[in-house]
């Protein structure tokens, strides 16, 4: 097993002061960030290629250059159905959810929620918008998990790495906005494909051709594309996947400030809806990349298992083991390898940073201190992007995604939802969800449930003594909802809450004196029917259900053509 050389370190390096030379030429180039709107929105003025990139890198992270493949080695290729699941997040955020936010102009997507609702429902969706960002894997803190696994592997210096990554992200991010982030993630998605590029060109010259590493993978059980279960509490099945993994990504692609911040800043909404199909193809390849990486992390060790072997204390060390162990003859190929991992999460947490620093200046400062020149609130939006260094458990960020999906989803596609039932959804959506994260974090579902795959050691040259691995559950003070409810499918938890807030607040809605027109109109409206209606019918309609909150009427569309529909 090698360790990390000197050509490893100036590769990771070099990856480092690209992405810091960037941030320092968009600082400077066509005047600098002159207005809080040049700094968050790129001046509006992107275009659909370097936003499909931007959006595919933030999108993807350290987990997916570590963890996917090692999900794979375990659990198998089951993983590739999420290709469909990309392909409808993605037709549902640009036939859905794009529409409205580019129409509106809006540089934060919960300024939605004030024009439909009212300030109340924005301030909360914005701090649910803070608390999901901040615990996401991705986040700042991620960076220490990841430099405490390559650590453990390759030697790599630990406070070295995590003081230089966290130092560049910051100044990039800092110094030149939207347009750095973008163009530091199209640099960054590049490492990414190469890392992985790296790995499975040497992993097949090593098992002397992709026929074996297929074969291996078939007769290990891997190639487990299909699992037609219905069963909710399978941790991965076709259905869970493809509609827990919808509600689940929509509710970034569609909604989350991070992701909608990039396609709303380009030039035109057929480069933004252009951006989001050009991503999936980007999404589809990294995806690609991954499993490969996955199945040839199998056929390599399908017969001495590192992590039973105890080379490795966890899965996801598996790929910087492998990278080692392949690739230790070729000086910098393993930092290429190191320097792929630390891009996927220096373009998430950029991306992260730029977002809270929108949501921050939009929804918390600008509303409230409207005597802010553009000039103050530009180097506020700086302050905001030094800031931002908070973390929560994983777990949250599920709970969370789902009723804010279903919020903004009451608020487009439901318009006959008012006030109280969009507040009274969101309440309950979270309450349920929350209730069902902590218990499954409580009580973690069985093996049953999961289903990992058999890995051997038949073949390593060690004591069988060193190989024993109890893992205890406690059956004994397991509650019954453990193995049922709290064994719902992880990704279930963006579903069941967003359901939970649209169905609760359609009911809502209706219990507190929406009128049967404004429900016929808004039922038609969903489906898209042909009405024979005035031209001023959407603002009537908008007027008739805020009729009882005349407080907002400034609010209302200005011109028959603008709906916020």
């Amino acid at each position: 097993m090698g360790r990390f050389t000197v050509w490893d370190y100036v590769v990771f390096a070099a990856m480092l002061v690209i992405s810091a030379v960037i941030g320092v030429y968009y600082a400077f180039v066509g005047g600098g960030q002159k207005t809080s709107k040049d700094f968050l929105m790129g001046g509006r003025s992107m275009s659909a290629l370097p936003v499909a990139l931007s959006l595919t890198a933030s999108f993807m992270s350290a987990v997916t250059v570590l963890g996917t493949p090692a999900e794979i080695y375990r659990y198998g290729a089951i993983f590739c159905i999420f290709a469909i699941t990309y392909g409808l997040v993605v037709l549902c955020s640009a036939e859905i959810f794009l529409p409205v936010f580019y129409k509106l102009g809006i540089t934060s997507t919960y300024e939605y929620l004030e024009l439909r609702f009212n300030k109340y429902l924005r301030l909360c969706g914005t701090v649910l918008f803070i608390i999901q960002t901040a615990s996401k894997p991705q986040s700042c803190s991620v960076v220490l998990v990841v430099t405490r696994i390559l650590q453990l592997i390759t030697g790599f210096d630990l406070w070295g790495a995590v003081v230089a990554t966290g130092v560049v992200c910051t100044f990039y991010c800092t110094l030149g906005g939207l347009k750095a982030v973008v163009w530091t993630d199209v640099f960054q998605v590049g490492i990414m494909v190469a890392g992985f590029s790296s790995v499975i060109i040497r992993a097949v010259v090593v098992q002397e051709g992709i026929g074996r590493i297929v074969n291996d993978s078939y007769y290990g059980g891997r190639l487990n594309f299909w699992d037609f279960n219905p069963n909710p509490l399978q941790r991965h099945t076709f259905w869970t996947i493809v509609i827990g993994g919808t509600f689940t990504w929509t509710g970034i692609y569609g909604i989350n400030q991070s992701q909608v911040q990039r396609y709303i800043a380009c030039k035109s909404r057929f480069h933004a809806k252009l951006s989001l199909y050009i991503n999936l193809v980007g999404l589809w390849a990294i995806l690609a990349c991954a499993v490969l990486c996955g199945l040839a992390l199998y056929s390599i060790y399908k017969d001495c298992d590192p992590w039973m072997a105890k080379q490795v204390s966890a899965l996801d060390q598996l790929m910087p083991y492998l990278v080692l162990d392949i690739l230790h003859d070729f000086p910098g190929v393993p930092g290429l390898f190191v320097a792929s991992a630390y891009s996927g999460t220096l373009s998430t947490v950029s991306s992260s940073i730029n977002a809270l620093a929108a949501v921050t200046v939009e929804d918390l400062i600008r509303p409230y201190f409207r005597s802010l020149s553009e000039k103050k609130l530009s180097w506020i939006s700086m302050g905001m992007s030094m800031s931002k260094k908070i973390s929560f458990p994983f777990f949250i960020f599920g709970m969370v995604g789902g009723p804010l999906l279903g919020l903004f989803a009451l608020g487009i596609l439901f318009s006959f939802s008012v006030l109280q039932g969009a507040f009274v959804g969101l309440v309950s959506g979270f309450v349920i969800s929350l209730w069902v994260g902590i218990g499954s974090q409580i009580y973690p579902p069985l093996p049953e449930r999961t289903k990992p795959l058999y890995l051997s050691t038949a073949g390593c040259n060690i004591s069988s003594g060193n190989l024993t691995r109890l893992t205890l559950f406690l059956l004994f003070f397991r509650p019954a909802l453990a193995d049922n409810w709290y064994s719902l499918s992880y990704l279930y938890f963006s579903t069941l809450g967003t359901l939970i807030t649209v169905v609760v607040g359609i009911i809502i809605s209706l219990l507190t004196g929406t009128s049967s027109r404004a429900v016929i109109e808004g039922v038609l409206h969903l489906f898209q029917a042909e009405l024979s209606l005035p031209q001023e019918a959407p603002v009537t309609l908008l007027q008739t259900l805020c009729k009882d909150y005349h407080t907002r009427s400034h609010f209302l569309p200005s011109a028959p053509s603008t709906s916020y529909f």
